[in-house]
């Protein structure tokens, strides 16, 4: 349940009725689309100005800036809801958060992943890839110029890690072993495609590409579009998500668009995550003065709130998804299953030196 301060809906329509008179008298011009979006968000702030500038529209913001989040949140991160471990990042450094809420700081590294099975953690620092054990303490380091977005993939004695090295992907095994390049990339993690042999999607620059590194050979291409943000596999290995914000895609393994989104030109999807054990994508939209996470299957809300979501990480089991606010300086844990349950974490920042960025939660090892 979010909070919604007196006469927040009433300041929100007036809002969007006045960008909707503005729209709809507007002068058709054959512009490009990224021409566009500057002009609607200029008439969105516009609008918010003149809905907010009557005193029941000032006294919705003056209660906003106090109020804004989960009520009844919990003043700290207690605990997880759910097992496995949380690795995050922010200013003070590395963190890795257990399910009974202790956190231990692993020093300052970049673009962190966690090994299957959270064994051990790759994590990069300036020309130096770095693997290390939950602890913190340093098992290997790998130098190569400005290394970024590890991502592992294996068993607990067969691991290998992909990274990108100065537009190029790379492939390495868990023990620092046997590095080799693969071909161009850019600067977006690669994803391993789950189940047997090792298949992995990466991004070209204006597409995302499916390679097999034990055949060397190309799986898939998708069609050149937009530059890929993030790139995930259903649990299956069957489908592909290749998310940006103004037009997330599900690809098969036959290269056909299986689900996707394409915001209007006002709103823009901020993330997106599959379920865990399923083909159900979940998104973010970002839309006027909120924010919610839907599903692309059916369209069905599963949360919303006033302000910014930045990321959607869920629970290995998939039971719990993890929605960043920043606005409010909270995490929300949302259980997906009955009886439905919210519960809220305030004053993240204060307790990870910066809001914080979710770069995975893992089983516990």
């Amino acid at each position: 349940m979010t909070f919604e301060a007196p006469g927040e809906r009433e300041a929100g329509e007036r809002a969007w009725r006045i960008v909707g008179a503005a729209y709809a008298s507007r002068e058709p011009v054959a512009w490009p689309r990224r021409h566009v979006r500057p002009l609607v968000a200029g008439a969105l702030v516009a609008a918010v100005v003149a809905a907010v500038v009557s005193p029941p529209g000032r006294s919705v913001v003056h209660s906003l800036r106090k109020a804004v989040g989960v009520e009844r949140a919990e003043p700290a991160l207690f605990s997880l809801p759910s097992r496995g471990e949380l690795l995050v990042t922010s200013r003070s450094g590395l963190w890795l958060v257990r399910a009974d809420g202790s956190k231990r700081n692993l020093g300052r590294y970049h673009d962190p992943a966690l090994s299957p099975h959270g064994l051990f953690i790759a994590g990069t620092r300036a020309n130096e890839l770095v693997a290390l054990d939950p602890k913190g303490h340093v098992r290997w380091t790998l130098a190569r110029p400005s290394p970024r977005f590890p991502a592992w993939t294996g068993t607990r004695t067969d691991t290998r890690i992909a990274y990108v090295s100065r537009g190029a992907l790379r492939v390495v095994a868990g023990d620092g072993t046997g590095d080799r390049l693969i071909g161009a990339a850019a600067p977006v993690r690669p994803a391993w495609r789950p189940g047997a042999g090792h298949v992995i999607a990466y991004s070209t620059g204006r597409s995302a590409l499916v390679y097999d590194v034990d055949r060397a050979s190309i799986r898939l291409r998708t069609p050149v579009g937009e530059p890929p943000r993030k790139l995930a596999w259903s649990s299956d290995g069957r489908l592909l998500l290749v998310f940006t914000p103004h037009a997330t895609k599900v690809y098969d393994l036959r290269g056909r668009i299986v689900a996707r989104d394409d915001p209007s030109d006002a709103t823009a999807d901020v993330d997106a995550a599959f379920v865990p054990g399923s083909r159900e994508v979940v998104a973010i939209r970002a839309a006027g003065l909120g924010s919610s996470v839907f599903s692309l299957l059916n369209g069905r809300t599963l949360f919303r709130g006033t302000g910014t979501f930045r990321q959607l990480a869920f629970s290995p089991e998939g039971r719990w998804l993890l929605v960043t606010w920043p606005t409010a300086n909270q995490w929300v844990f949302v259980r997906s299953g009955q009886p439905r349950k919210i519960v809220g974490a305030s004053r993240i920042s204060a307790q990870f030196g910066g809001f914080p960025r979710v770069e995975g939660w893992c089983c516990a090892p």
